[in-house]
């Protein structure tokens, strides 16, 4: 738990093929600094997984490809196989897809991942829906992000100052 009155860190981490993976982490982000967060936004290629320990929150996300992550998050995700300090965490998955039922889930693989690990998972995933492969967003999903991070953000900030009063 995070010390009182001290602001809690969160990161997001993503890949993005196209750009739109890596705009719905930063309107995510937006939305955790209004709730009072330390955010940072990196994509995965700049991320050492050891680092991840000094976070409260951890999100992570990716384009679904072939109807699950993309490889690299699948790769990156497995590095954090075996580190046991992030038991407890909390995270949260979100990815970027077609519309539609068959279209598949990075999220639904990453949030697995991230239980697996031990993580608690503070929201269920959430799927950015774009146009074609390339984008753009629908219209409207960056905002959604925004307003998901605030929420979540705000949520986690209440029960880390719940015992406090």
């Amino acid at each position: 738990m995070n010390e009182p009155g001290k602001a809690q860190r969160a990161i997001v981490v993503f890949d993005s093929k196209f750009g739109n993976t890596g705009q719905i982490a930063k309107s995510f982000a937006g939305g955790l600094q209004r709730a009072g967060f330390n955010v940072d936004v990196f994509n995965m290629r700049d991320v050492t997984v050891g680092t991840l320990v000094d976070y409260d929150l951890i999100a992570i996300g990716a384009p679904t490809q072939a109807f699950t992550a993309s490889k690299p998050m699948k790769d990156f995700l497995a590095k954090l196989e075996g580190i046991e300090a992030l038991k407890g965490k909390r995270g949260f998955a979100f990815d970027t897809k077609f519309a539609g039922r068959l279209s598949g889930s990075a999220s639904k693989y990453i949030e697995g991942r991230l239980s697996k690990l031990g993580m608690e998972i503070v929201r269920p995933r959430q799927s950015a829906i774009v146009k074609k492969s390339e984008g753009p967003l629908e219209q409207g999903e960056p905002e959604t992000f925004d307003r998901i991070g605030f929420e979540i953000g705000t949520s986690l900030t209440k029960t880390s100052t719940k015992g406090l009063r």
